[in-house]
């Protein structure tokens, strides 16, 4: 029973163990919050402000003019843009209009913006102009039948948007009129701010989120209304920020699920205002939280190791900074510990995963770190069950201390892959999801993730997972960013290789490397290679991209 968990008596005063979620769609947030603070600033982009009033006007002008566009409750919307205002006022609008949201990443290639508008079989595209000819030379194969193209100029200061056409610094593409083509900023002033009366139910797909094809081809997770409101008020009760005080750092990628939720669900279920970044630029995010006085980045490792290590941090004020939720991969304890020191804010671990809208851990975002275990991922948090079972048949549970297979329930976990029932029986057994994660629970319920499965070394019989030797390479104070995998080796089976990107100025070498892991971790955990590089390969929101590095050891191997 959830009641007799171990983790609940580390909970935050304020925090219930369950919690009475609205039985509305995702867009009740909007509404709710543009009654209780119409006035209250919603976004910020490059100085221009929408107010809760403004943004709830916006997204019934874009639901109406979607529904006489065409699209249908259950039809499937693809927004194709970065971190810009459009993507926010897409995003419900779509919800309003009864369609479903599925957003692509700015970043993606013709064929991974084919596979998933085909996949997920959209019927209408609302991109960046930018990114348009990308989209343009694919749409033939899909069956979008509309595009809405808009600019990132659409929605900055009047005098920025002179200046960028004085000195051509607005990036922009000029798209010509089409049949299926349409304009953003024309169809909103076209059509009134009254959305269809469409009737949307809890249970009713919302979003069709696509995983990183971290192990294998991407599918969609199927996210509910109910799911997402799930976890957006989890996260709310969770940061103890007063409702409508709140400034929240919108520099994670809104199409990821991790921003999604953390940065705008959120942001819109407690009233708070989001500052949008297009992308992480390390001197203008320091910039950006003096200036708005931000009291929250969420975050993933990499962004803060680059805020602690850039050489200007000190120069800037970042006391505004409270919580800070760092996701999407390991946390380094060294990087936690120069964080909280930089800005006097709490830096937590959490964990989550697509699949469950995303978050289901975090620690306690308390300032006297008595209930934060570094290392940790944390607790469960509301209404979330979590443990840990055995790896071949993910059937026994473990006790407290062994290592094995995270597995999550709760009302934030999808509905299943979309048209792949196979994979949905693979990961959703008996209401629990599959995480593919190996980790450990202590005596508290605390949980700790020692890796992904598929990412287990392998040395003469060993277990050696990367994290813990990435861990102690992060307290080397001449590494930047660093990664390990295993590589092939006919003896051992594989051996630990480390990959690194030095701090600018600074020199190590291999072997002193390898003699200070050595000098931390027992003899099979040792590394054996070490190769420097400029940069690693990352997603996104920053996470190392282990597979990629082990495919290219694997194509040097073969030849």
């Amino acid at each position: 029973m959830l009641e007799q968990k171990p983790w609940f008596k580390f909970y935050p005063k304020d925090v219930p163990p369950k919690i009475d979620y609205p039985r509305i769609p995702l867009f009740g947030l909007l509404e709710e919050a543009s009654e209780k603070y119409p006035e209250n600033v919603a976004l910020i982009f490059e100085g221009f402000k929408i107010t809760y009033r403004r943004l709830k006007e916006l997204t019934d002008r874009f639901a109406s003019a979607l529904h006489s566009l065409g699209v249908r409750k259950g039809d499937v919307v693809a927004l194709f843009l970065p971190n810009v205002p459009q993507f926010v006022i897409g995003y419900y609008g779509v919800l309003k209009a009864g369609g479903v949201v599925t957003a692509l990443s700015p970043l993606y290639k013709e064929k991974e913006v084919e596979y998933q508008l085909k996949d997920s079989e959209a019927v209408m595209v609302i991109v960046l102009d930018l990114l348009y000819p990308t989209l343009k030379n694919v749409l033939g194969k899909t069956k979008v039948k509309k595009v809405i193209v808009t600019s990132i100029s659409e929605y900055l200061p009047s005098a920025k948007k002179i200046l960028g056409k004085i000195f051509r610094k607005i990036p922009s593409l000029k798209v010509r009129k089409e049949e299926r083509v349409y304009f953003f900023r024309e169809i909103l002033a076209e059509y009134p701010p009254k959305p269809p009366k469409v009737e949307v139910k809890p249970e009713d797909l919302a979003i069709l989120q696509y995983t990183g094809g971290t192990t294998g081809v991407p599918k969609g997770a199927m996210l509910t209304h109910a799911n997402l409101v799930a976890n957006a008020i989890q996260c709310k009760y969770w940061i103890p920020e007063k409702t409508g005080e709140g400034v929240i750092l919108g520099v994670l990628p809104l199409f990821h699920i991790y921003g999604m939720t953390v940065v705008m669900n959120l942001c819109i279920a407690n009233c708070s205002t989001m500052v949008l970044l297009p992308g992480f630029e390390v001197e203008k995010v320091l910039k950006t939280v003096e200036k708005y006085k931000v009291t929250e980045i969420p975050g993933a490792p990499t962004m803060y190791t680059l805020i602690v290590n850039h050489p200007k941090a000190s120069k800037y004020d970042l006391s505004s900074v409270k919580f800070c939720i760092s996701g999407a991969a390991p946390l380094p304890p060294a990087i936690q510990k120069k964080f909280m020191e930089l800005t006097g804010g709490v830096l937590v671990e959490g964990y989550g995963l697509t699949e469950a809208s995303p978050v289901t851990h975090a620690n306690p975002l308390d300032k006297t770190m008595k209930t934060v275990k570094i290392g940790s991922i944390g607790i469960p948090w509301p209404d979330t069950e979590a443990k840990i079972v055995d790896v071949e048949t993910g059937m026994r549970e473990l006790p407290p201390g062994e290592v094995g297979e995270l597995i999550v329930k709760g009302p934030q976990v999808m509905k299943g892959y979309w048209k792949n029932p196979r994979e949905t029986e693979e990961a959703l057994r008996d209401g629990w999801l599959y995480t593919g994660d190996i980790g450990r629970m202590d005596e508290d319920g605390y949980f700790y993730i020692v890796d992904r499965k598929k990412d287990l070394i392998k040395y003469k019989g060993y277990s050696v997972y990367p994290r813990e030797i990435e861990d102690v390479l992060y307290e080397n104070p001449a590494v930047k960013l660093c990664a390990v995998i295993g590589k092939p080796d006919p003896v051992a089976g594989e051996i630990p290789k480390c990959f690194i990107v030095l701090k600018e100025g600074m020199k190590v070498t291999e072997k002193e490397i390898i003699d200070f892991v050595r000098g931390r971790v027992a003899p099979y955990k040792v590394i054996r290679e070490v190769e420097f590089r400029k940069d690693l390969p990352t997603t996104i929101t920053g996470k190392v991209l282990r597979r990629v590095l082990r495919e290219e050891e694997l194509k040097k191997v073969k030849q």
